[in-house]
């Protein structure tokens, strides 16, 4: 008995320590996190609905914002942090992704790759406005006179565009819709994974791009919109993100046998 006990130790051993098993635990973490970080990432974006009406409030003007943001208090900043890095934690799985696809070698997936991980950290930065920024303003609002108040109104919406609209919205709504719409392509092109995840993967981001009308209306008056496109696609983006990772993880259990 222990001399078999012994042996299935040190093959057990042997198997983590080999390139195949090296390779599987990467497949299982990247798994793991798609799913992990975009269901961590929901249940605070949904707090955060619930207490701050976001994503609405995004389109509000500084003095229907701010005040929100001084009620909050500490909680909504604690809110809008578990936001952010909730978010934050899919840089991993995204950089990990094309070790984990055994495709360290695809060019495409390589520019993909940057691309995604770079979408996440403008987001983060979108997200962390809320943090840094939006509770020192509010209070300037709060607690100031006429004038003080306009110049703060005028401070909120330049950061709020700029940081927001600008680098958390379009640039990072943009650069993560193409490493999806790359990461399915090659799913439909390698059959790595079963097809239906590559065209979930490209009707998750069509649906998400139309949500950049919404964005551009911040700048360019009258550009259509349609108002459900970015609930609509993030969910179908979040919804792929999670049937990657379950796919992930169904792949490392038939390497495993």
């Amino acid at each position: 008995m222990g001399t078999i006990s012994t042996q299935q130790h040190i093959s057990e051993v042997t198997e983590r320590l080999s390139p195949a098993g090296a390779r599987r635990r990467t497949v299982v973490v990247t798994g793991s996190l798609f799913i992990a970080s975009t269901v961590a990432f929901a249940i605070a974006a949904t707090v955060l609905a619930m207490t701050f009406d976001w994503p609405d409030i995004l389109r509000a003007p500084a003095d229907v914002v701010l005040p929100r943001v001084a009620a909050g208090g500490a909680s909504l900043v604690w809110t809008w942090f578990a936001v952010a890095w909730t978010y934050a934690v899919l840089a991993v799985p995204i950089l990990l992704l094309p070790a984990a696809l055994a495709r360290r070698g695809d060019p495409a997936l390589r520019v993909a790759t940057y691309l995604g991980a770079a979408s996440v950290l403008l987001a983060l930065i979108g997200f962390l406005r809320w943090v840094f920024v939006a509770p020192a303003l509010a209070d300037s609002y709060m607690n100031g006179d006429e004038g003080t108040r306009a110049a703060v109104a005028a401070a909120w919406t330049a950061q709020h565009q700029y940081g927001g609209a600008l680098l958390g919205e379009h640039l990072g709504q943009l650069l993560a819709i193409g490493w999806s719409v790359t990461v399915s392509i090659i799913i439909l092109r390698s059959h790595l994974m079963p097809a239906w995840a590559g065209w979930l993967g490209l009707l998750a981001s069509a649906v998400y791009l139309t949500n950049q009308g919404d964005i551009l209306a911040t700048a360019i008056s009258g550009f259509p919109v349609w108002d459900v496109g970015g609930l609509l696609g993030s969910y179908l983006w979040a919804l792929w993100l999670i049937a990657l990772g379950v796919l992930l993880l169904r792949r490392a259990n038939s390497n495993a046998h």
